[in-house]
């Protein structure tokens, strides 16, 4: 049997623990593992190349512990998602064509796709082309909306995190500054609360919580007016400051990506409380560098249960952490929704009785402020994913 595995999107820690899980299982069974390098590029022929290698065990021992992915990866390229004039989500036929003529090729009977809801879709359609596939999410964000507890990455990046404010905490300290930290998380909150409770933060603002700057600053003027010396506000790039996304231009392509919120809520707050205020943006050291044990075990098990999966022929699914064991649910359940911290759950429970102020605003201000949010264009708040994993925590 001859069985393949790409990764799609951003890089993130763990994709290589996937792959040396998939093809260690794959060779047990006498199957042969093809991997196809940058994304779904690689089903694409080149001139005077190809865009893909046989994986073995030997080539693929040990990475398990190495960050960023042996196959490359893209974020663009080819395999653009569009809808059509009737509704269908579709990918351009001749792209397609052309995968299929690779695929037909190499005699490929399954494909393993990492990455995240995008990759995901472009995976299921795939699957409705006549492939088998199986979808494998990645992302550090945590938010992918299915029964998974964890996505792999994740807590990578929260160690990243905690080790990074660990560090400026003391810098912090000697200079009696207050540091404002800003992550990653996309749209979502998990990474700067995780981090913030791991550090002991004083301050978390997250996109799901609605947050008062006046709230916040009389919280931090209170922390100095007991003596403390240094104050650390962590912020998720996604969160909103008077209603309103921040973000920055990219000139290249003309998108607009998240970012610059840190720098922002540093000028108001050292402006309002007078405290010496600097910021920081951690960026892409979320992404790199060696996954942590959390994230090559559950990695490799990710690669394994992929394996699993395509000897019972169970296709179209995606394979999922449900408390201890792997499980797994169909890609369209898997990227039905996006998954978001619950302003009551646990979690957010305990970082309060921890002292992290989250500045929660009033019912009232909050509705009055998505009105005006709505009337100018910017993209209203997300909901919390109703998972019984989102949920718990």
């Amino acid at each position: 049997m001859i069985i393949g595995i790409l990764n799609s999107g951003g890089d993130c820690p763990g994709i290589n623990a996937v792959i040396e899980g998939y093809v260690s299982a794959a060779y047990r069974r006498g199957w042969r593992v093809i991997g196809f390098h940058d994304g779904f590029e690689g089903l694409l022929p080149v001139a005077g190349g190809r865009r893909y290698e046989t994986l073995t065990p030997n080539k693929t021992h040990k990475i398990r512990a190495h960050g960023g992915t042996i196959l490359g990866t893209t974020s663009t390229g080819n395999f653009k998602v569009v809808t059509n004039k009737v509704g269908r989500r579709q990918v351009d036929r001749e792209v397609m064509a052309k995968a299929k003529k690779t695929i037909n090729a190499l005699g490929l009977e399954a494909l393993a796709v990492i990455g995240g809801s995008g990759s995901a879709r472009t995976a299921s359609l795939l699957s409705e082309e006549g492939l088998p596939v199986i979808s494998i999410p990645k992302t550090i964000n945590n938010d992918l909306c299915s029964d998974s507890d964890y996505t792999f990455g994740f807590h990578s990046a929260v160690t990243v995190v905690t080790e990074s404010i660990d560090r400026i905490r003391t810098t912090a300290n000697a200079h009696q500054r207050m540091m404002v930290i800003e992550v990653m998380g996309d749209m979502s909150g998990w990474i700067a609360l995780y981090g913030g409770i791991a550090a002991a933060a004083d301050v978390v603002l997250i996109p799901e919580i609605d947050y008062d700057l006046d709230k916040v600053i009389e919280c931090i003027k209170a922390r100095k007016a007991t003596g403390q010396r240094e104050i650390i506000v962590v912020v998720a790039e996604g969160s909103r400051l008077n209603g309103q996304l921040v973000t920055v231009h990219n000139k290249e392509n003309g998108d607009e990506r998240l970012g610059g919120i840190g720098n922002k809520i540093t000028q108001i707050l050292q402006e309002r409380t007078g405290i010496e205020t600097r910021y920081c943006v951690l960026g892409h050291t979320q992404r790199g560098g060696s996954p942590c044990a959390f994230d090559r075990i559950l990695g490799v098990r990710f690669g394994v249960e992929a394996v699993k999966l395509i000897e019972k022929k169970d296709f179209g699914k995606t394979v999922v952490l449900n408390g201890l064991n792997i499980d797994n649910v169909p890609i369209e359940e898997a990227v039905a929704h996006h998954r978001f911290v619950s302003p009551d759950s646990q979690v957010v429970s305990t970082a309060r009785d921890l002292g992290i102020i989250f500045g929660d605003r009033n019912p009232e201000e909050m509705h009055k402020d998505r009105a005006q949010a709505s009337t100018k264009g910017s993209k209203p708040a997300r909901k919390c994913c109703k998972s019984k994993s989102a949920a718990s925590k």
